[in-house]
């Protein structure tokens, strides 16, 4: 019994782990990207964006992801990884990404992703695909039944 409930707890953590550490690794790796938005601490070869100052190489702190300070179509591919589950209004936040690039690579946690659905603090939608990336396409989505609980919990400083 020991052993099937340690399994059941480790489930969550091995498809977490294998989301967002093993698979954006790869997507990240696989080529150089003109531009990363939300890059993290993570640099995509081109320009490294984020709303908070990061450490990365050619980096610009942007105010607003749906107001990027860049020219229409100025890159030819841009990437932006695991930040559509957090934004208030994910079809605005890609238009902008479209129109600053021609080819937009996003990257969203997967319905086998299990910790990112309990991850109720911070996510507000989940994304319904069994894919991470997606390529010039937002894939379908449901709100999160407990986004009231982020005000209690979400620091929005």
């Amino acid at each position: 019994m020991l052993e099937i409930l340690l399994a059941a707890a480790l489930v969550p953590v091995f498809t977490h782990v294998l989301d967002y550490r093993v698979l954006k690794s790869l997507h990240l790796k696989s080529r150089r990207w003109d531009l990363n938005v939300s890059c993290g601490g993570t640099d995509g070869g081109g320009v490294n964006a984020d709303v908070v100052k990061r450490r990365v190489p050619n980096f610009v702190l942007i105010k607003d992801g749906c107001r990027l300070p860049f020219r229409d179509a100025q890159f030819e591919s841009v990437i932006c990884s695991h930040t559509m589950e957090h934004v208030e209004n994910p079809e605005t936040f890609y238009r902008e990404l479209r129109r600053v690039s021609k080819n937009v690579t996003i990257l969203v946690p997967p319905l086998w992703d299990v910790a990112a659905i309990l991850h109720f603090w911070e996510h507000k939608w989940q994304f319904v695909t069994f894919t991470t990336k997606h390529v010039n396409k937002l894939p379908p989505k449901i709100r999160l039944p407990y986004w009231f609980l982020q005000e209690r919990f979400v620091c929005r400083g």
